[in-house]
């Protein structure tokens, strides 16, 4: 079928604000100022799949807090101002008025509130200290909750803040039984309570690693909330009776509930801090509670218990806390020197709507993996499928979402990489291509399946990102362990690659095809990508014939993908077409296989392809893929053509009725459709930084940690 058609009205107003965006200037209607970006959710205490909790609603107060999965995961606010209660977070309960909200700001590491009335203003931050050049505190299973408040008519006020953190966030399923306490060390009261309060809660059971899958929430480990202990009063009790004894009283009471175990579900046990204030005038008054979550074991790793790297030298959950209490300010202003500065180079090179959407992207990225540490102390990356099918490790999706540790990280990069390096390099693997994934998360047995069926996809995604490592790195070093394992996989791409046979590709959801021609681009890289690194390594003659081999095959590619004006979707299917994201490495890695004006004729037909709210995969259907999305707008060679193609993706996060954290899949003429979300791939929305070899240099090289031999899999029984 022909797939030409006449530009819709909404597609020319699409093409037009983004051409002024790519320009610099603002727009929402096109002569007005753009209005501010409301994220379809918003993150507030993240740092993995199962620490995930976030807003998804318009307002804070609007809705309670939910995990990424929907359930639940009760985080709620209230403040007292002479007498009178008001709700800050949560609509519970819903008696309570809400205090007006008045914006919000989300950064890369904080989401942040304001709220006001007539007497006060409130800012509530939720800060994340995710600094990617300092791994020891990003592997904190921790986020900052701080309230700022402060009179705004002139006069003092009496002001009493109510916070508390559900049992909730510790089960899997809602009969769970769940138990509470306060920190004990050495027998006797913990050391640190004169400075700090410290409340936990878990289940009776602790199943530690005890199930997986995707739709699924920890219930092993406990919940922290911890504050200064000066500065606050503490209960733990029942949701219902705190919330009725601060709103009636400003009071808590006395003494924590004894009813225990029971049921979350069950006067939901809660975590509370009460805090007077005092008289606040118009200098600002702060309080804070840090709300953590100790796994104890994050990964089932071939057998072995690996602990989350933060505990890898022996820290606790009292010592983590007492840390970061005293680490604050300095992360504070750490964290908003960071975002900051990635911010304005984010919208330097993609623009305000980029920049955005990037900051949205940060800490679901994260929030998408698991950090574990291995039997040498190293650390181990481990994706998770979420909203897909639970798996962990996967190939592709941890190849689209690296991108993001390319350029800030490349020490997480490696950590992704390794363990399908090593599994690939152990008894377990018998197979000529990459594996596919490693099990199901948090549970990494390994799967010895032939690579489910994507073996051209994984091999190439190996091949591209190990060059990528070593290109940031300046050297080949990463790669030596396991070069077998890479020359096997070249060897295997050169047999099978340029013309893939019926197979499935990373957009699975698609079906199987023959002749797929992305698949074949990504091959052809990935043959280059391997050359390149044979010449890091001092081996000049691989490196040209492997050159030579991609540049050879890339002009086959160009003969037999060819349909006119775009390339088709696969070899032997005229009138078709589809996203050719995968050439977008031959720029970023230098490797110069494909004629520029290949990139050219994609990106000219995409725009005639544009829907109201993106791009289309391909001419199959109208679903699209945010990440790919963004690699295909990559392609484009000047700010205008960017914009075109990442503009839509913009209006429908803005827009959507869906309100979860990032889509990386949806129906492009739809605002109420949905499919993968808060997913770790949404990291590949930084590709367009590493066009920019001097930005990515710049932010690589700030990566200082020490690595050294990661252990090997465990010997065949």
């Amino acid at each position: 079928m022909n797939q030409r058609r006449d530009l819709t009205t909404t597609q020319i107003r699409s093409a037009l604000r983004a051409f002024l965006l790519g320009l610099g200037l603002a727009c929402g209607p096109l002569h007005a100022q753009e209005a501010p970006f409301r994220p379809p959710a918003v993150p507030l205490v993240t740092f993995n799949p199962y620490l995930s909790v976030w807003s998804e609603a318009d307002h804070l107060t609007d809705d309670v807090t939910r995990h990424w999965t929907h359930r639940p995961h009760p985080l709620v606010s209230l403040i007292r101002v002479d007498g009178t209660a008001s709700r800050l977070m949560g609509n519970d309960p819903s008696s309570v008025p809400a205090m007006p909200q008045t914006g919000l700001e989300v950064t890369p590491t904080r989401a942040i509130y304001h709220f006001a009335d007539a007497k006060i203003r409130v800012t509530l931050t939720f800060m994340t200290p995710a600094l990617p050049d300092d791994l020891d505190v990003l592997a904190w299973p921790l986020s900052y909750v701080t309230w700022t408040v402060a009179s705004v008519d002139g006069n003092a006020h009496e002001v009493t803040l109510y916070d508390s953190t559900s049992s909730a966030l510790a089960i899997n399923k809602p009969d769970e039984k769940v138990v509470w306490g306060r920190e004990k060390a050495g027998g006797g009261t913990f050391s640190l309570a004169s400075s700090l309060t410290i409340l936990h809660a878990g289940t009776e059971a602790q199943p530690i690693l005890g199930s997986s899958g995707d739709n699924h929430r920890i219930d092993w480990g406990y919940v922290y909330a911890a504050t200064r202990g000066r500065q606050a009063e503490s209960t733990i009790g029942g949701n219902d009776e705190l919330l009725h004894s601060f709103v009636q009283d400003g009071e808590l009471p006395g003494q924590d509930d004894s009813r225990q175990p029971r049921p979350a579900t069950d006067d939901q046990p809660v975590l509370a801090f009460l805090f007077h204030l005092g008289q606040v005038n118009s200098k600002p008054v702060t309080r804070q509670v840090i709300v953590a979550y100790d796994e104890i074991y994050a990964i089932k790793y071939f057998g072995n218990n690996l602990r989350p790297y933060w505990r890898r030298n022996g820290a606790t959950p009292a010592t983590l806390l007492r840390d970061a209490d005293k680490e604050f300010p300095r992360l504070e202003k750490r964290c908003i020197e960071f975002d900051r500065d990635l911010m304005e180079d984010l919208t330097r090179l993609g623009g305000p709507r980029y920049a955005r959407l990037c900051a949205l992207a940060y800490r679901q990225c994260l929030a998408g993996c698991g950090l574990a540490a291995d039997a040498n102390k190293q650390p181990l990356f481990f994706t998770k499928e979420n909203t897909s099918n639970g798996d962990i490790a996967t190939v592709d999706v941890f190849f689209p979402m690296d991108p993001i540790w390319i350029l800030l990280s490349p020490t997480l990069t490696k950590a992704t990489l390794v363990p399908i390096l090593s599994y690939a390099a152990s008894w377990h693997w018998k197979f000529p291509n990459a594996p596919h994934d490693l099990g199901t998360y948090p549970l990494s047995p390994g799967r010895d399946d032939g690579g489910e069926g994507m073996p051209v996809e994984e091999s190439g995604n190996m091949l591209i990102l190990c060059d990528a490592v070593c290109q940031a790195d300046g050297n080949a070093n990463f790669v030596t362990p396991w070069w077998p394992q890479l020359t096997q996989w070249a060897k295997y791409l050169e047999q099978y690659g340029l013309d893939p046979e019926t197979q499935l590709c990373t957009d699975d959801f698609m079906g199987k095809l023959a002749h797929n021609a992305n698949l074949s681009v990504k091959a052809i890289l990935g043959l280059a990508a391997y050359g390149d690194m044979c010449q890091r390594r001092g081996d000049a003659a691989g490196a040209a014939r492997y050159a030579e081999m991609a540049k050879t095959d890339a002009t086959h590619w160009v003969q037999v993908a060819n349909d006119g004006d775009h390339s088709r979707l696969a070899f032997d299917k005229p009138d078709t077409w589809s996203q050719k994201y995968n050439l977008v490495w031959d720029r970023i890695l230098g490797l110069n296989i494909f004629p520029p004006e290949v990139a050219r004729t994609e990106v000219a037909y995409y725009k005639k392809m544009l829907q109201p709210y993106g791009l289309p995969l391909d001419s199959r259907k109208k679903i699209t893929k945010t990440d790919w999305t963004f690699w295909s707008a990559t392609l484009a060679d000047n700010p205008a053509d960017f914009q075109a193609i990442i503009s839509p993706v913009y209006d429908y996060m803005n827009q959507t009725t869906r309100r979860e954290p990032l889509a990386d899949s949806y129906v492009t003429t739809n605002l109420n459709s949905t499919g993968f979300h808060a997913r770790p791939v949404v990291g590949g929305l930084f590709i367009k930084q590493l066009t920019d070899r001097a930005e990515w240099q710049k932010w690589a090289n700030r990566d200082h940690t020490k690595l050294g031999t990661w252990a090997p899999l465990p010997p065949k029984p």
